[in-house]
């Protein structure tokens, strides 16, 4: 049984490893597994003195902190549910996933949140504060009045049903879904990834990432503790751009995992400010959105490691598919990978599943995917059909069974019955040396019912101009899939993940069209 719960998995990995590094606050502080495992335990027992019962739900919302880690861990442990929330929402937010989870209890840093804790005041619920005062003291809840028994968690056994981890999708078009995630999907997602980077107790890598999101607690997180490895937190409780390198190099990094926009800001850096040394990486994975293969070369030439594009989403408890270790196989620059440890299909809109090379809805099933979503039954007959998960994803897996993604299937471009892939088009333009982001979407168009544009942020320096990229695109795709108009700006909106909103980007250049000058977001 222990094997199929996180909890069980990461109990038998603190008794393997006990007096290895299981996790630093860079230049703070290091817990061995043994110290990480008594705090969880001694969090777990205070958790229940303090009235959390199993099936409940307890939110967080802390920066990337050691006090948020404890607390996750020590929440699913007494068979209750976490719930981590970005720190950024407004009060409106958080009055909605509080109460779309249906939370008991709010927990935050001493620092505290004011939004969060407005809504849980609305909402009537508890906030409790956690801290670990020193690395040699214990957590302290700010609830709990009476000395908490050690004794009260011994009786406490995990099962792989239990619901452990609660998110919600982006909610780019739609109102966004709960998605619970149980202790089994969690143990075979950290299989999973495990499995497919080899990680061992010999690794270690620097959280880049919220902890608050799937591909940071899963992949970066969780997948780490569940071999043995190393774990280290940015002092500041986020990423930052100065500090990323000295930090690999102080806690001798073998890999890390980052979204596309974070790999930018990395290379960027390198090119303006270059380290006197960089670590030896075993591999460096980019994850949540689409990567172009020139940033790619750009980034394995920089860094002399081989970088593996992965696919994941939250209801499969993130990882679906990578490119392997270049000791398994070859990495393909502009596919995902093969699928890991889930059976995937290409399915027509009947079930009919699609040759090599064909495109279809990409769907998948495994004991890494959620039971459905919360209270949604109407996302649950659209999701789950003919037997399958479908991930709202367009693609095609090739002859030696890499899949390559075509888009979101409501981010497709129809232009006059030509479907065009938003990725494919992303993908030229960011080959373009002078272009450092881009991304195009789709249009209301009179003539052919939708046009591409792009909206694209010139490298610093650059003087790039709609002219050139216009050029350089009728040069690199075929006419049909030129953009009709080029938007040149400084920034575009992303989420808090550092995924790009095509509709969000597509609203805001349409109102910006009568204008001369586009603005800055937010100004």
């Amino acid at each position: 049984m222990e094997n199929l719960t996180l909890t069980g998995l990461l109990k038998r990995v603190a008794g393997k490893f006990s007096n290895r590094r299981a996790l630093s606050v860079s230049g703070q502080f290091d817990l061995t597994y043994a110290r990480l495992h008594d705090l969880v335990e001694q969090s777990a027992s205070r958790l229940v003195a303090a009235g959390v019962k199993p099936g409940e739900v307890v939110a967080l919302t802390f920066p990337n902190t050691v006090e948020f880690i404890i607390m996750f861990l020590a929440i699913i442990r007494v068979r209750a549910t976490a719930a981590p929330l970005n720190a950024a929402y407004t009060s409106d937010e958080f009055e909605f996933y509080l109460s779309d989870s249906g939370s008991k209890l709010l927990l935050t840093s001493k620092e505290g949140n004011e939004p969060a804790q407005a809504a849980a005041s609305k909402l009537n619920i508890q906030h409790v504060i956690a801290t670990l005062p020193q690395a040699d003291s214990e957590v302290f809840l700010s609830s709990t009045q009476s000395e908490s028994d050690p004794n009260s968690i011994s009786n406490i056994v995990n099962d792989p049903s239990d619901v452990a981890l609660f998110l919600h999708t982006s909610g780019t078009t739609s109102r966004p879904k709960g998605v619970p995630l149980g202790q089994l999907n969690l143990a075979s997602s950290v299989q999973n990834i495990k499995s497919v980077y080899k990680l061992t107790e010999s690794d270690s890598t620097v959280i880049v990432l919220p902890l608050f999101h799937v591909h940071g607690l899963l992949a970066g997180l969780l997948s780490s503790f569940g071999a043995g490895a190393s774990v280290t937190l940015p002092a500041a409780g986020r990423f930052s751009a100065s500090t990323f390198w000295s930090d690999m190099n102080k806690y001798n990094a073998t890999w890390y995992t980052a979204v596309p926009t974070i790999h930018q800001i990395i290379l960027d850096r390198h090119l303006s400010k270059p380290e006197p040394t960089y670590p030896k990486l075993r591999f460096i994975r980019s994850c949540s959105a689409s990567l172009a293969p020139s940033i790619l070369a750009r980034l394995e030439e920089a860094f002399g490691a081989p970088v593996l594009e992965a696919y994941a989403m939250t209801e499969a408890t993130h990882l679906m598919a990578s490119n392997p270790l270049p000791e398994n196989g070859p990495h393909v620059p502009g596919s995902v990978g093969k699928p890991v440890g889930q059976e995937m299909a290409i399915l027509d809109e009947n079930g009919v599943e699609q040759e090599a090379g064909a495109s279809g809805e990409v769907c998948i099933r495994g004991p890494n995917v959620t039971m459905g979503y919360k209270n949604n039954p109407e996302a649950n007959k659209t999701a789950f059909q003919f037997g399958w998960f479908h991930t709202g994803d367009i693609g095609y897996l090739n002859s030696d069974g890499y899949l390559h993604l075509v888009g979101r299937i409501k981010e497709l471009i129809n232009r006059g019955g030509e479907k065009i892939s938003p990725i494919e088009v992303d993908a030229v333009l960011l080959s373009h040396q002078d272009i450092a982001q881009a991304v195009c979407f789709g249009v209301p168009d009179d003539k052919y019912g939708e046009e591409i544009n792009c909206a694209v942020i010139p490298r610093e320096g650059s003087d790039i101009d709609e002219a050139e990229v216009l050029r350089f695109c009728k040069k690199n795709l075929a006419a049909f899939k030129v953009p009709k108009k080029v938007f040149i700006t400084d920034t575009v909106p992303k989420t808090a993940t550092g995924k790009i909103q095509r509709r969000i980007v597509a609203e805001h250049f349409l109102a910006q069209i009568s204008t001369a000058k586009v603005p800055k977001f937010g100004a």
